[in-house]
């Protein structure tokens, strides 16, 4: 059984390009989003000091990204007004790609769920930036793993079929609403500047 779930818009982009950022400004105009995954996973490993992370075992780290995104998917669905989500299935298509992940049968399981699982048809990509670009405890990744992420990202958000709009370089509020004028929403609550 396939799903469709059009009012469920992907923010996504490497580690450190300001999607969160971007997706916390559209909920303070009033927009509800779908948190980050992977990050929650990461928190949640490290403090019961369990070994499904990025740096340790990465194949038990892709199977909980599919659980975990796919669950948040079917949270968020059917989303009866605009959400957004922070990153999507296929972000875990990516990472299996970026780590070389050898397992046949998850990388089947992780196509098959992009392919049942769709968000709207556009999907918002933030590129590299290095003037925001920083690392912590969670976010491990040099400037160019991140820059590689997103060329990876791209491709595969295209070949499952979706199409790309490109975050532009400006402040978090400029990004929401280029999204939301792009999307021709305009905004809950009355958009004015900070």
């Amino acid at each position: 059984m396939s799903h469709n779930n059009p009012n469920l818009f992907i923010i996504s982009g490497g580690p450190g390009s300001g999607k969160t950022t971007v997706l916390l400004e559209l909920a303070r105009l009033g927009f509800q989003y779908a948190p980050e995954v992977a990050r929650q996973i990461i928190q949640e490993q490290v403090q019961a000091g369990e070994t499904a992370l990025p740096w340790q075992d990465r194949e038990a780290y892709t199977r909980l990204m599919l659980q975990r995104s796919v669950a948040g998917y079917l949270q968020h669905t059917p989303a009866l007004s605009p959400v957004f989500s922070d990153r999507g299935i296929p972000d875990t298509l990516c990472y299996a790609r970026l780590i070389g992940l050898h397992d046949s049968d998850l990388i089947s399981s992780i196509q098959d769920a992009c392919r049942r699982y769709r968000y709207a048809p556009t999907v918002f990509l933030a590129p590299p930036w290095k003037q925001i670009y920083e690392t912590d405890s969670e976010r491990r990744q040099d400037f160019v793993e991140a820059e590689r992420t997103f060329e990876q990202m791209a491709e595969v958000y295209q070949e499952c079929g979706y199409q790309l709009s490109e975050l532009p370089k400006r402040t978090p509020f400029a990004r929401a609403r280029f999204i939301l004028k792009q999307l021709q929403l305009g905004s809950r609550h009355e958009i004015e500047p900070r």
